[in-house]
């Protein structure tokens, strides 16, 4: 008996400092290189609603970029951002250079919002974000994994993810506008 309440007493003390652990882990720990190729402190969007959007410019998904756009244009100034992270993941859908790619944007799409340089969003060269945002362990919330371009992950304004959008969702879909127009 005093074997089995040691054993509950211990999981407890792990579950609790696993859970604490968790809960000081947000996406504001990271700094990034944007698509110029400097340093982007994640912890510079502290207070805002962000949403994190892997892209490439070859998908059949890229149209989404013009929603992505408008989405930031009515409400990058009310405490919401979109920061994009450019990955060829997906049948070499994103082949280009961080240039190559910021020329893409602009040009065909007027992105303003924030891009960063291209990363690897999934397997053994994932980046240190995706990590945070695909694993429970480190995000304290849900697994997920990357399925294709333009999967989106919504970050409350305490740096936390809120939750994980399909691909395929629209940027406009009414779930992600009553997210961003919610008080928090």
């Amino acid at each position: 008996m005093k074997l089995i309440l040691k054993l509950l007493v211990f999981m407890m003390t792990t579950q609790t400092a696993f859970s604490q652990e968790n809960q000081d882990q947000t996406i504001f720990q990271f700094i990034v290189k944007n698509i110029e190729g400097e340093d982007f402190d994640l912890s510079s969007l502290k207070g805002k609603k962000v949403m994190i959007v892997n892209t490439a410019s070859k998908c059949g998904l890229t149209p989404q970029y013009k929603k992505l756009q408008a989405l930031y244009d009515k409400y990058g100034s009310d405490d919401f951002v979109i920061v994009g992270f450019p990955a060829n993941n997906f049948l070499s859908q994103e082949p280009g250079s961080d240039e190559e790619i910021a020329v893409f944007c602009e040009s065909n799409y007027g992105v303003t919002f924030p891009m960063m340089s291209k990363i690897s969003v999934k397997g053994k060269n994932m980046h240190p974000v995706y990590e945070f945002l695909t694993q429970e362990a480190k995000n304290g919330v849900v697994n997920s994994s990357v399925s294709w371009n333009f999967q989106k992950y919504l970050i409350n304004p305490d740096g936390r993810l809120a939750r994980v959008v399909s691909p395929r969702t629209q940027p406009d879909d009414p779930s992600v506008i009553s997210w961003i127009e919610a008080d928090e």
